[in-house]
């Protein structure tokens, strides 16, 4: 916002021969197919929350929301097994595929069991589609949350299959599999790497130590990855977004020394760096690039700079670029809104730090004794998109949602006990009141720092937020855990599809509807849609926060009104299933918001503005 331990499953030798089948040239639809294919979630009611239909369950009580087990959102979830006895329970609903689709079936799991053993699988999930077995899960898979589990079910494009699953218990000591929003998302199918994300599972460790103000950080860092793309891979761009602060002859963000590739020069005004790697990396192939860091925090209440005694260090670590069908995404910086466009990584990020100076930071952090006067802060994160933390004297409070996420405040000098008191207030809510919407906060922990210098007024990192004393900025920047952190989405070409969703779920955790907003949208001129990427939006900024906040959220709630309270819930709701920690694209939204309705929604989308 600029405001304005889980073991493996197993996998049938089945499934794997039937999904691949669908790579065979004779089994590949044709391009009239795949064009005509429109992306859609095709599984009805996946997260329970309608009642049973149009699911079969063995007995009444599997679809539920007793006391003993949560939902992954919202209040109800299935409920297999559990009784300590011989049993089993299923539960299936026939679906189709439409012809010419790629398809992912997705369903959250949380197991819990009585058993004690490590070694025996004494109950079983199974889950499958059609007749074949996708996966297997028993007492050996316990886990204190939910998992996403995924499956590429392109291979029954054109059919009518049942997704059922079936869980069975022996005789004595319960296990309970749980679980929630099931969905099957198909989008256009396309020659294999040509539309690919890459590079794919990004994870960084990085080791840096600070001077005396928390101002300057050296140290070293390396990022593995895999290539996901048909295509080999022969060069990799690391962004160092916080060069746009500084000059190329002194910038902000050095790289240096650089192993597992050969830097070459530094282009979109310093942001990008190519590094070429020693031979191509094939589709499924990992490596490792590495690098000395430095980074030199300006004078700022920015998000990259530091306020008196305070440092706030947002986009300061480099990140891969991502490629897609499109090529590289090498777009420049955007200082009225967002270019950080990066795929969900896990980082281990290890700060050495003056103990008289705290640092807030992405993930859970745990501290342990440096040298003398210093602290070695350990942060570590999974599936987030990006790194930032805070470097000062801060005062801190803490404290634990409702919900259970446990909440830290963090101010700087001038901020009073009270207004730390209501901003932490106004965290708790926030935080349950999206994920009661959206589904469960996944970050273990969050961040929020509070400067009542920030020119900005707010701004977003996963499980950490920059803001104001505001409650309806704090509620803003929490929102966008989920509406850029969990559901990505290209920033500087679709920026409204995290801002307007986001001042949309911010109006909805503080009671507002939008009524009659629409009402008072003018457009500046034909080329004016809240769509419009943000190199239109830079050349029109004044018009960039009433259009894509402002004209965006009030589509949202039109959208609301159109299709009803409950069919935009549980839209929104599986929506961000679908693409928990993947990315999201205004055709895919359009198509499930199509697939939510009876209503043809083609001319709200042309009234609305909203193309693509």
């Amino acid at each position: 916002m600029r405001s304005t331990p889980h073991k493996a499953f197993a996998t049938s030798a089945l499934a794997i021969a039937a999904l691949a089948a669908a790579l065979l040239p004779g089994s590949t639809a044709s391009a009239a197919e795949q064009a005509a294919c429109t992306p859609a979630q095709v599984v009805t009611n996946g997260g329970f929350e309608s009642g049973t239909s149009p699911w079969t369950q063995s007995s009444t009580s599997v679809i539920t929301n007793r006391t003993g087990q949560t939902a992954h959102g919202g209040s109800s979830f299935a409920w297999l097994d559990g009784t300590g006895g011989t049993h089993t329970d299923t539960l299936s609903q026939s679906v189709s595929i439409p012809s010419g689709c790629a398809a992912t079936l997705s369903f959250w799991l949380h197991a819990d069991t009585a058993e004690t053993t490590s070694s025996t699988a004494y109950d079983k999930l199974t889950a499958k589609i059609g007749s074949t077995t996708l996966a297997t899960y028993s007492n050996l898979d316990k886990n204190t949350g939910f998992v996403k589990k995924s499956f590429d079910v392109s291979a029954f494009a054109g059919q009518t299959v049942t997704v059922a699953f079936s869980g069975t218990e022996d005789s004595s000591l319960q296990t309970s599999f749980v679980l929630d929003d099931v969905a099957l998302d198909t989008s256009a199918a396309t020659t294999p790497g040509d539309s690919t994300r890459t590079p794919a599972a990004p994870s960084y460790t990085v080791s840096l130590t600070s001077n005396s103000t928390g101002t300057g950080w050296t140290g070293h860092e390396s990022v593995t990855f895999t290539n996901a793309s048909a295509t080999a891979l022969s060069e990799i761009y690391l962004r160092l977004w916080d060069n746009y602060h500084g000059t190329c002859s002194a910038p902000p963000i050095t790289v240096s020394n650089v192993t597992g590739g050969t830097a070459g020069a530094l282009s979109v005004a310093c942001t990008a760096l190519e590094i070429a790697l020693p031979t191509p990396l094939a589709q499924g192939q990992s490596t490792t690039v590495g690098f000395d860091l430095g980074i030199t925090v300006p004078s700022g209440a920015d998000r990259f700079g530091y306020d008196g005694s305070f440092s706030m260090i947002g986009n300061a670590l480099p990140v891969l670029a991502v490629q897609d069908g499109s090529g590289w995404h090498l777009d420049p910086y955007t200082n009225n809104g967002e270019s950080f466009y990066s795929l969900a990584a896990d980082f281990k990020v290890t700060l050495d730090h003056p103990t008289s100076i705290l640092v807030p930071a992405t993930g859970t952090s745990t501290d342990t004794p440096g040298s003398s006067g210093r602290t070695v802060t350990t942060a570590t994160a999974s599936k987030v998109r990006d790194f930032a933390w805070a470097a000062g004297p801060f005062t801190k409070i803490s404290g634990t949602s409702p919900g259970g996420v446990p909440i830290n405040i963090y101010s700087v000098s001038g901020i009073s006990s009270s207004s730390a008191q209501s901003m932490l207030t106004t965290a708790k809510s926030a935080v349950d009141a999206h994920a009661g919407r959206f589904g469960a906060y996944p970050y273990g922990e969050l961040d929020a720092v509070i400067d009542n210098n920030f020119w900005f007024g707010g701004m977003e990192y996963p499980g950490f937020v920059l803001d104001l004393v505001s409650t309806t900025a704090l509620t803003h920047e929490i929102g966008h855990q989920w509406w850029y952190g969990i559901v990505g989405d290209d920033e500087y070409n679709s920026p409204w599809l995290d801002e307007a969703f986001t001042d949309y779920a911010t109006d909805l955790a503080l009671g507002s509807t939008g009524t009659n907003c629409w009402n008072s949208v003018s457009w500046a001129s034909s080329a004016e849609n809240i769509t419009n990427s943000m190199a239109y939006w830079d050349a029109h900024s004044s018009r960039y926060s009433t259009v894509v906040y402002g004209y965006g959220k009030c589509a949202l709630h039109d959208l609301r009104r159109l299709i009803g309270d409950t069919a935009m819930t549980n839209l929104l709701k599986s929506y961000a299933s679908a693409h928990w920690y993947g990315v999201s694209t205004t055709a895919e939204f359009k198509a499930a918001a199509q697939a939510a309705t009876s209503t043809d929604l083609t001319s709200f989308w042309t009234t609305h503005r909203i193309i693509g």
